[in-house]
């Protein structure tokens, strides 16, 4: 019979994929031997945060006890293990969000209504105005203009952040981060519903993925997946082998995969099965943003046919 901590060694050898070197404990070891303990103690010593470790652990011991036996090999990704429900809308407390499709596909994330404008126009799917500016003014009336600017095309609007203002415009949708959620009240939550706009929440690993998914939004944002500049992120970037580990779980909802992400690695993001993939610099720091907005739709759509 094996001991505590070559179960642990067990799951270290099985699943070094989802490994991480940042936030690693090496000096973990399991407390008893429970499946909790060891999985906590092995998820620790692969980088999961506390948070995320204490989820894993406690989704292999409802695993465990479900099944009857303490496989090390089979990382959990049932959401029954975790918890949640297996089909969006069911078992969540208030109504669900406004569905969007399942795949929303190339999605750009942009900086101006000027930039989501020429996107939509170049055919992408889905888009996304990010408009940083402190005044009030200049905030609505860039949310209008990219409004208006996708009228005409098959471009679907999430906005970030600016809720009321989305709201206001009569925007397709808005995306929140973890931190907005926080400073959300559960009536606030209920005016974006009401309002009809679907919501897409950023989440960086199974703690913030559990919390979003309470919330039943329309969609789930995965991330960062590779290093990134253009965000300060509290989070490591969580890599292709926890993407893949994510989207299994939560293979029901629609996903986008976030964070660093370049033409050359599509084909590790979509076979993770995520529907969705969302760009920044692969479009907006091209020399030619439109044709390689374009090309990168081409080879997406093209990969999700393999």
């Amino acid at each position: 019979m094996s001991t505590p901590l070559e179960l642990m060694q067990q799951i270290l050898r099985h699943h070094a994929a989802l490994g991480l070197d940042s936030n690693a404990d090496r000096q973990a070891v399991p407390a008893d031997a429970s499946p909790y303990a060891v999985c906590y103690a092995a998820a620790r010593r692969l980088g999961f945060i506390p948070t995320d470790a204490e989820v894993v652990a406690s989704a292999w011991q409802r695993q465990s006890e479900r099944t009857g036996r303490f496989a090390t090999e089979c990382w959990p990704c049932d959401p029954l293990d975790f918890g949640i429900a297996e089909q969006p809308g069911q078992g969540v407390a208030g109504p669900a969000f406004a569905p969007c499709p399942h795949e929303l596909g190339l999605y750009a994330v942009l900086p101006s209504a000027e930039w989501v404008g020429r996107i939509a126009r170049a055919g992408l799917p889905t888009v996304q105005l990010r408009f940083k500016s402190q005044d009030g003014a200049a905030v609505r009336a860039e949310i209008r203009t990219a409004v208006a600017a996708v009228q005409g095309t098959a471009s679907l609007l999430f906005i970030n952040d600016h809720w009321r203002e989305a709201i206001a415009a009569g925007a397709y949708g808005v995306h929140l981060g973890q931190e907005d959620l926080d400073q959300l009240s559960a009536a606030e939550l209920g005016e974006i519903r009401d309002a009809g706009l679907r919501l897409g929440l950023s989440t960086h690993g199974y703690a913030e993925m559990l919390r979003a998914d309470a919330v039943n939004p329309s969609y789930l944002a995965l991330g960062a997946v590779f290093p990134t500049t253009l965000k300060a992120m509290v989070t490591p970037p969580q890599g292709t082998g926890r993407l893949q580990a994510y989207a299994r779980l939560m293979r029901t909802r629609s996903l986008v995969a976030i964070g660093g992400i370049s033409a050359e690695q599509l084909p590790e993001i979509a076979a993770s099965g995520v529907g969705s993939v969302a760009v920044v610099r692969a479009i907006t720091g091209a020399e030619q943003p439109e044709a390689s907005a374009a090309a990168l739709l081409q080879r997406w759509e093209a990969l999700q046919k393999i």
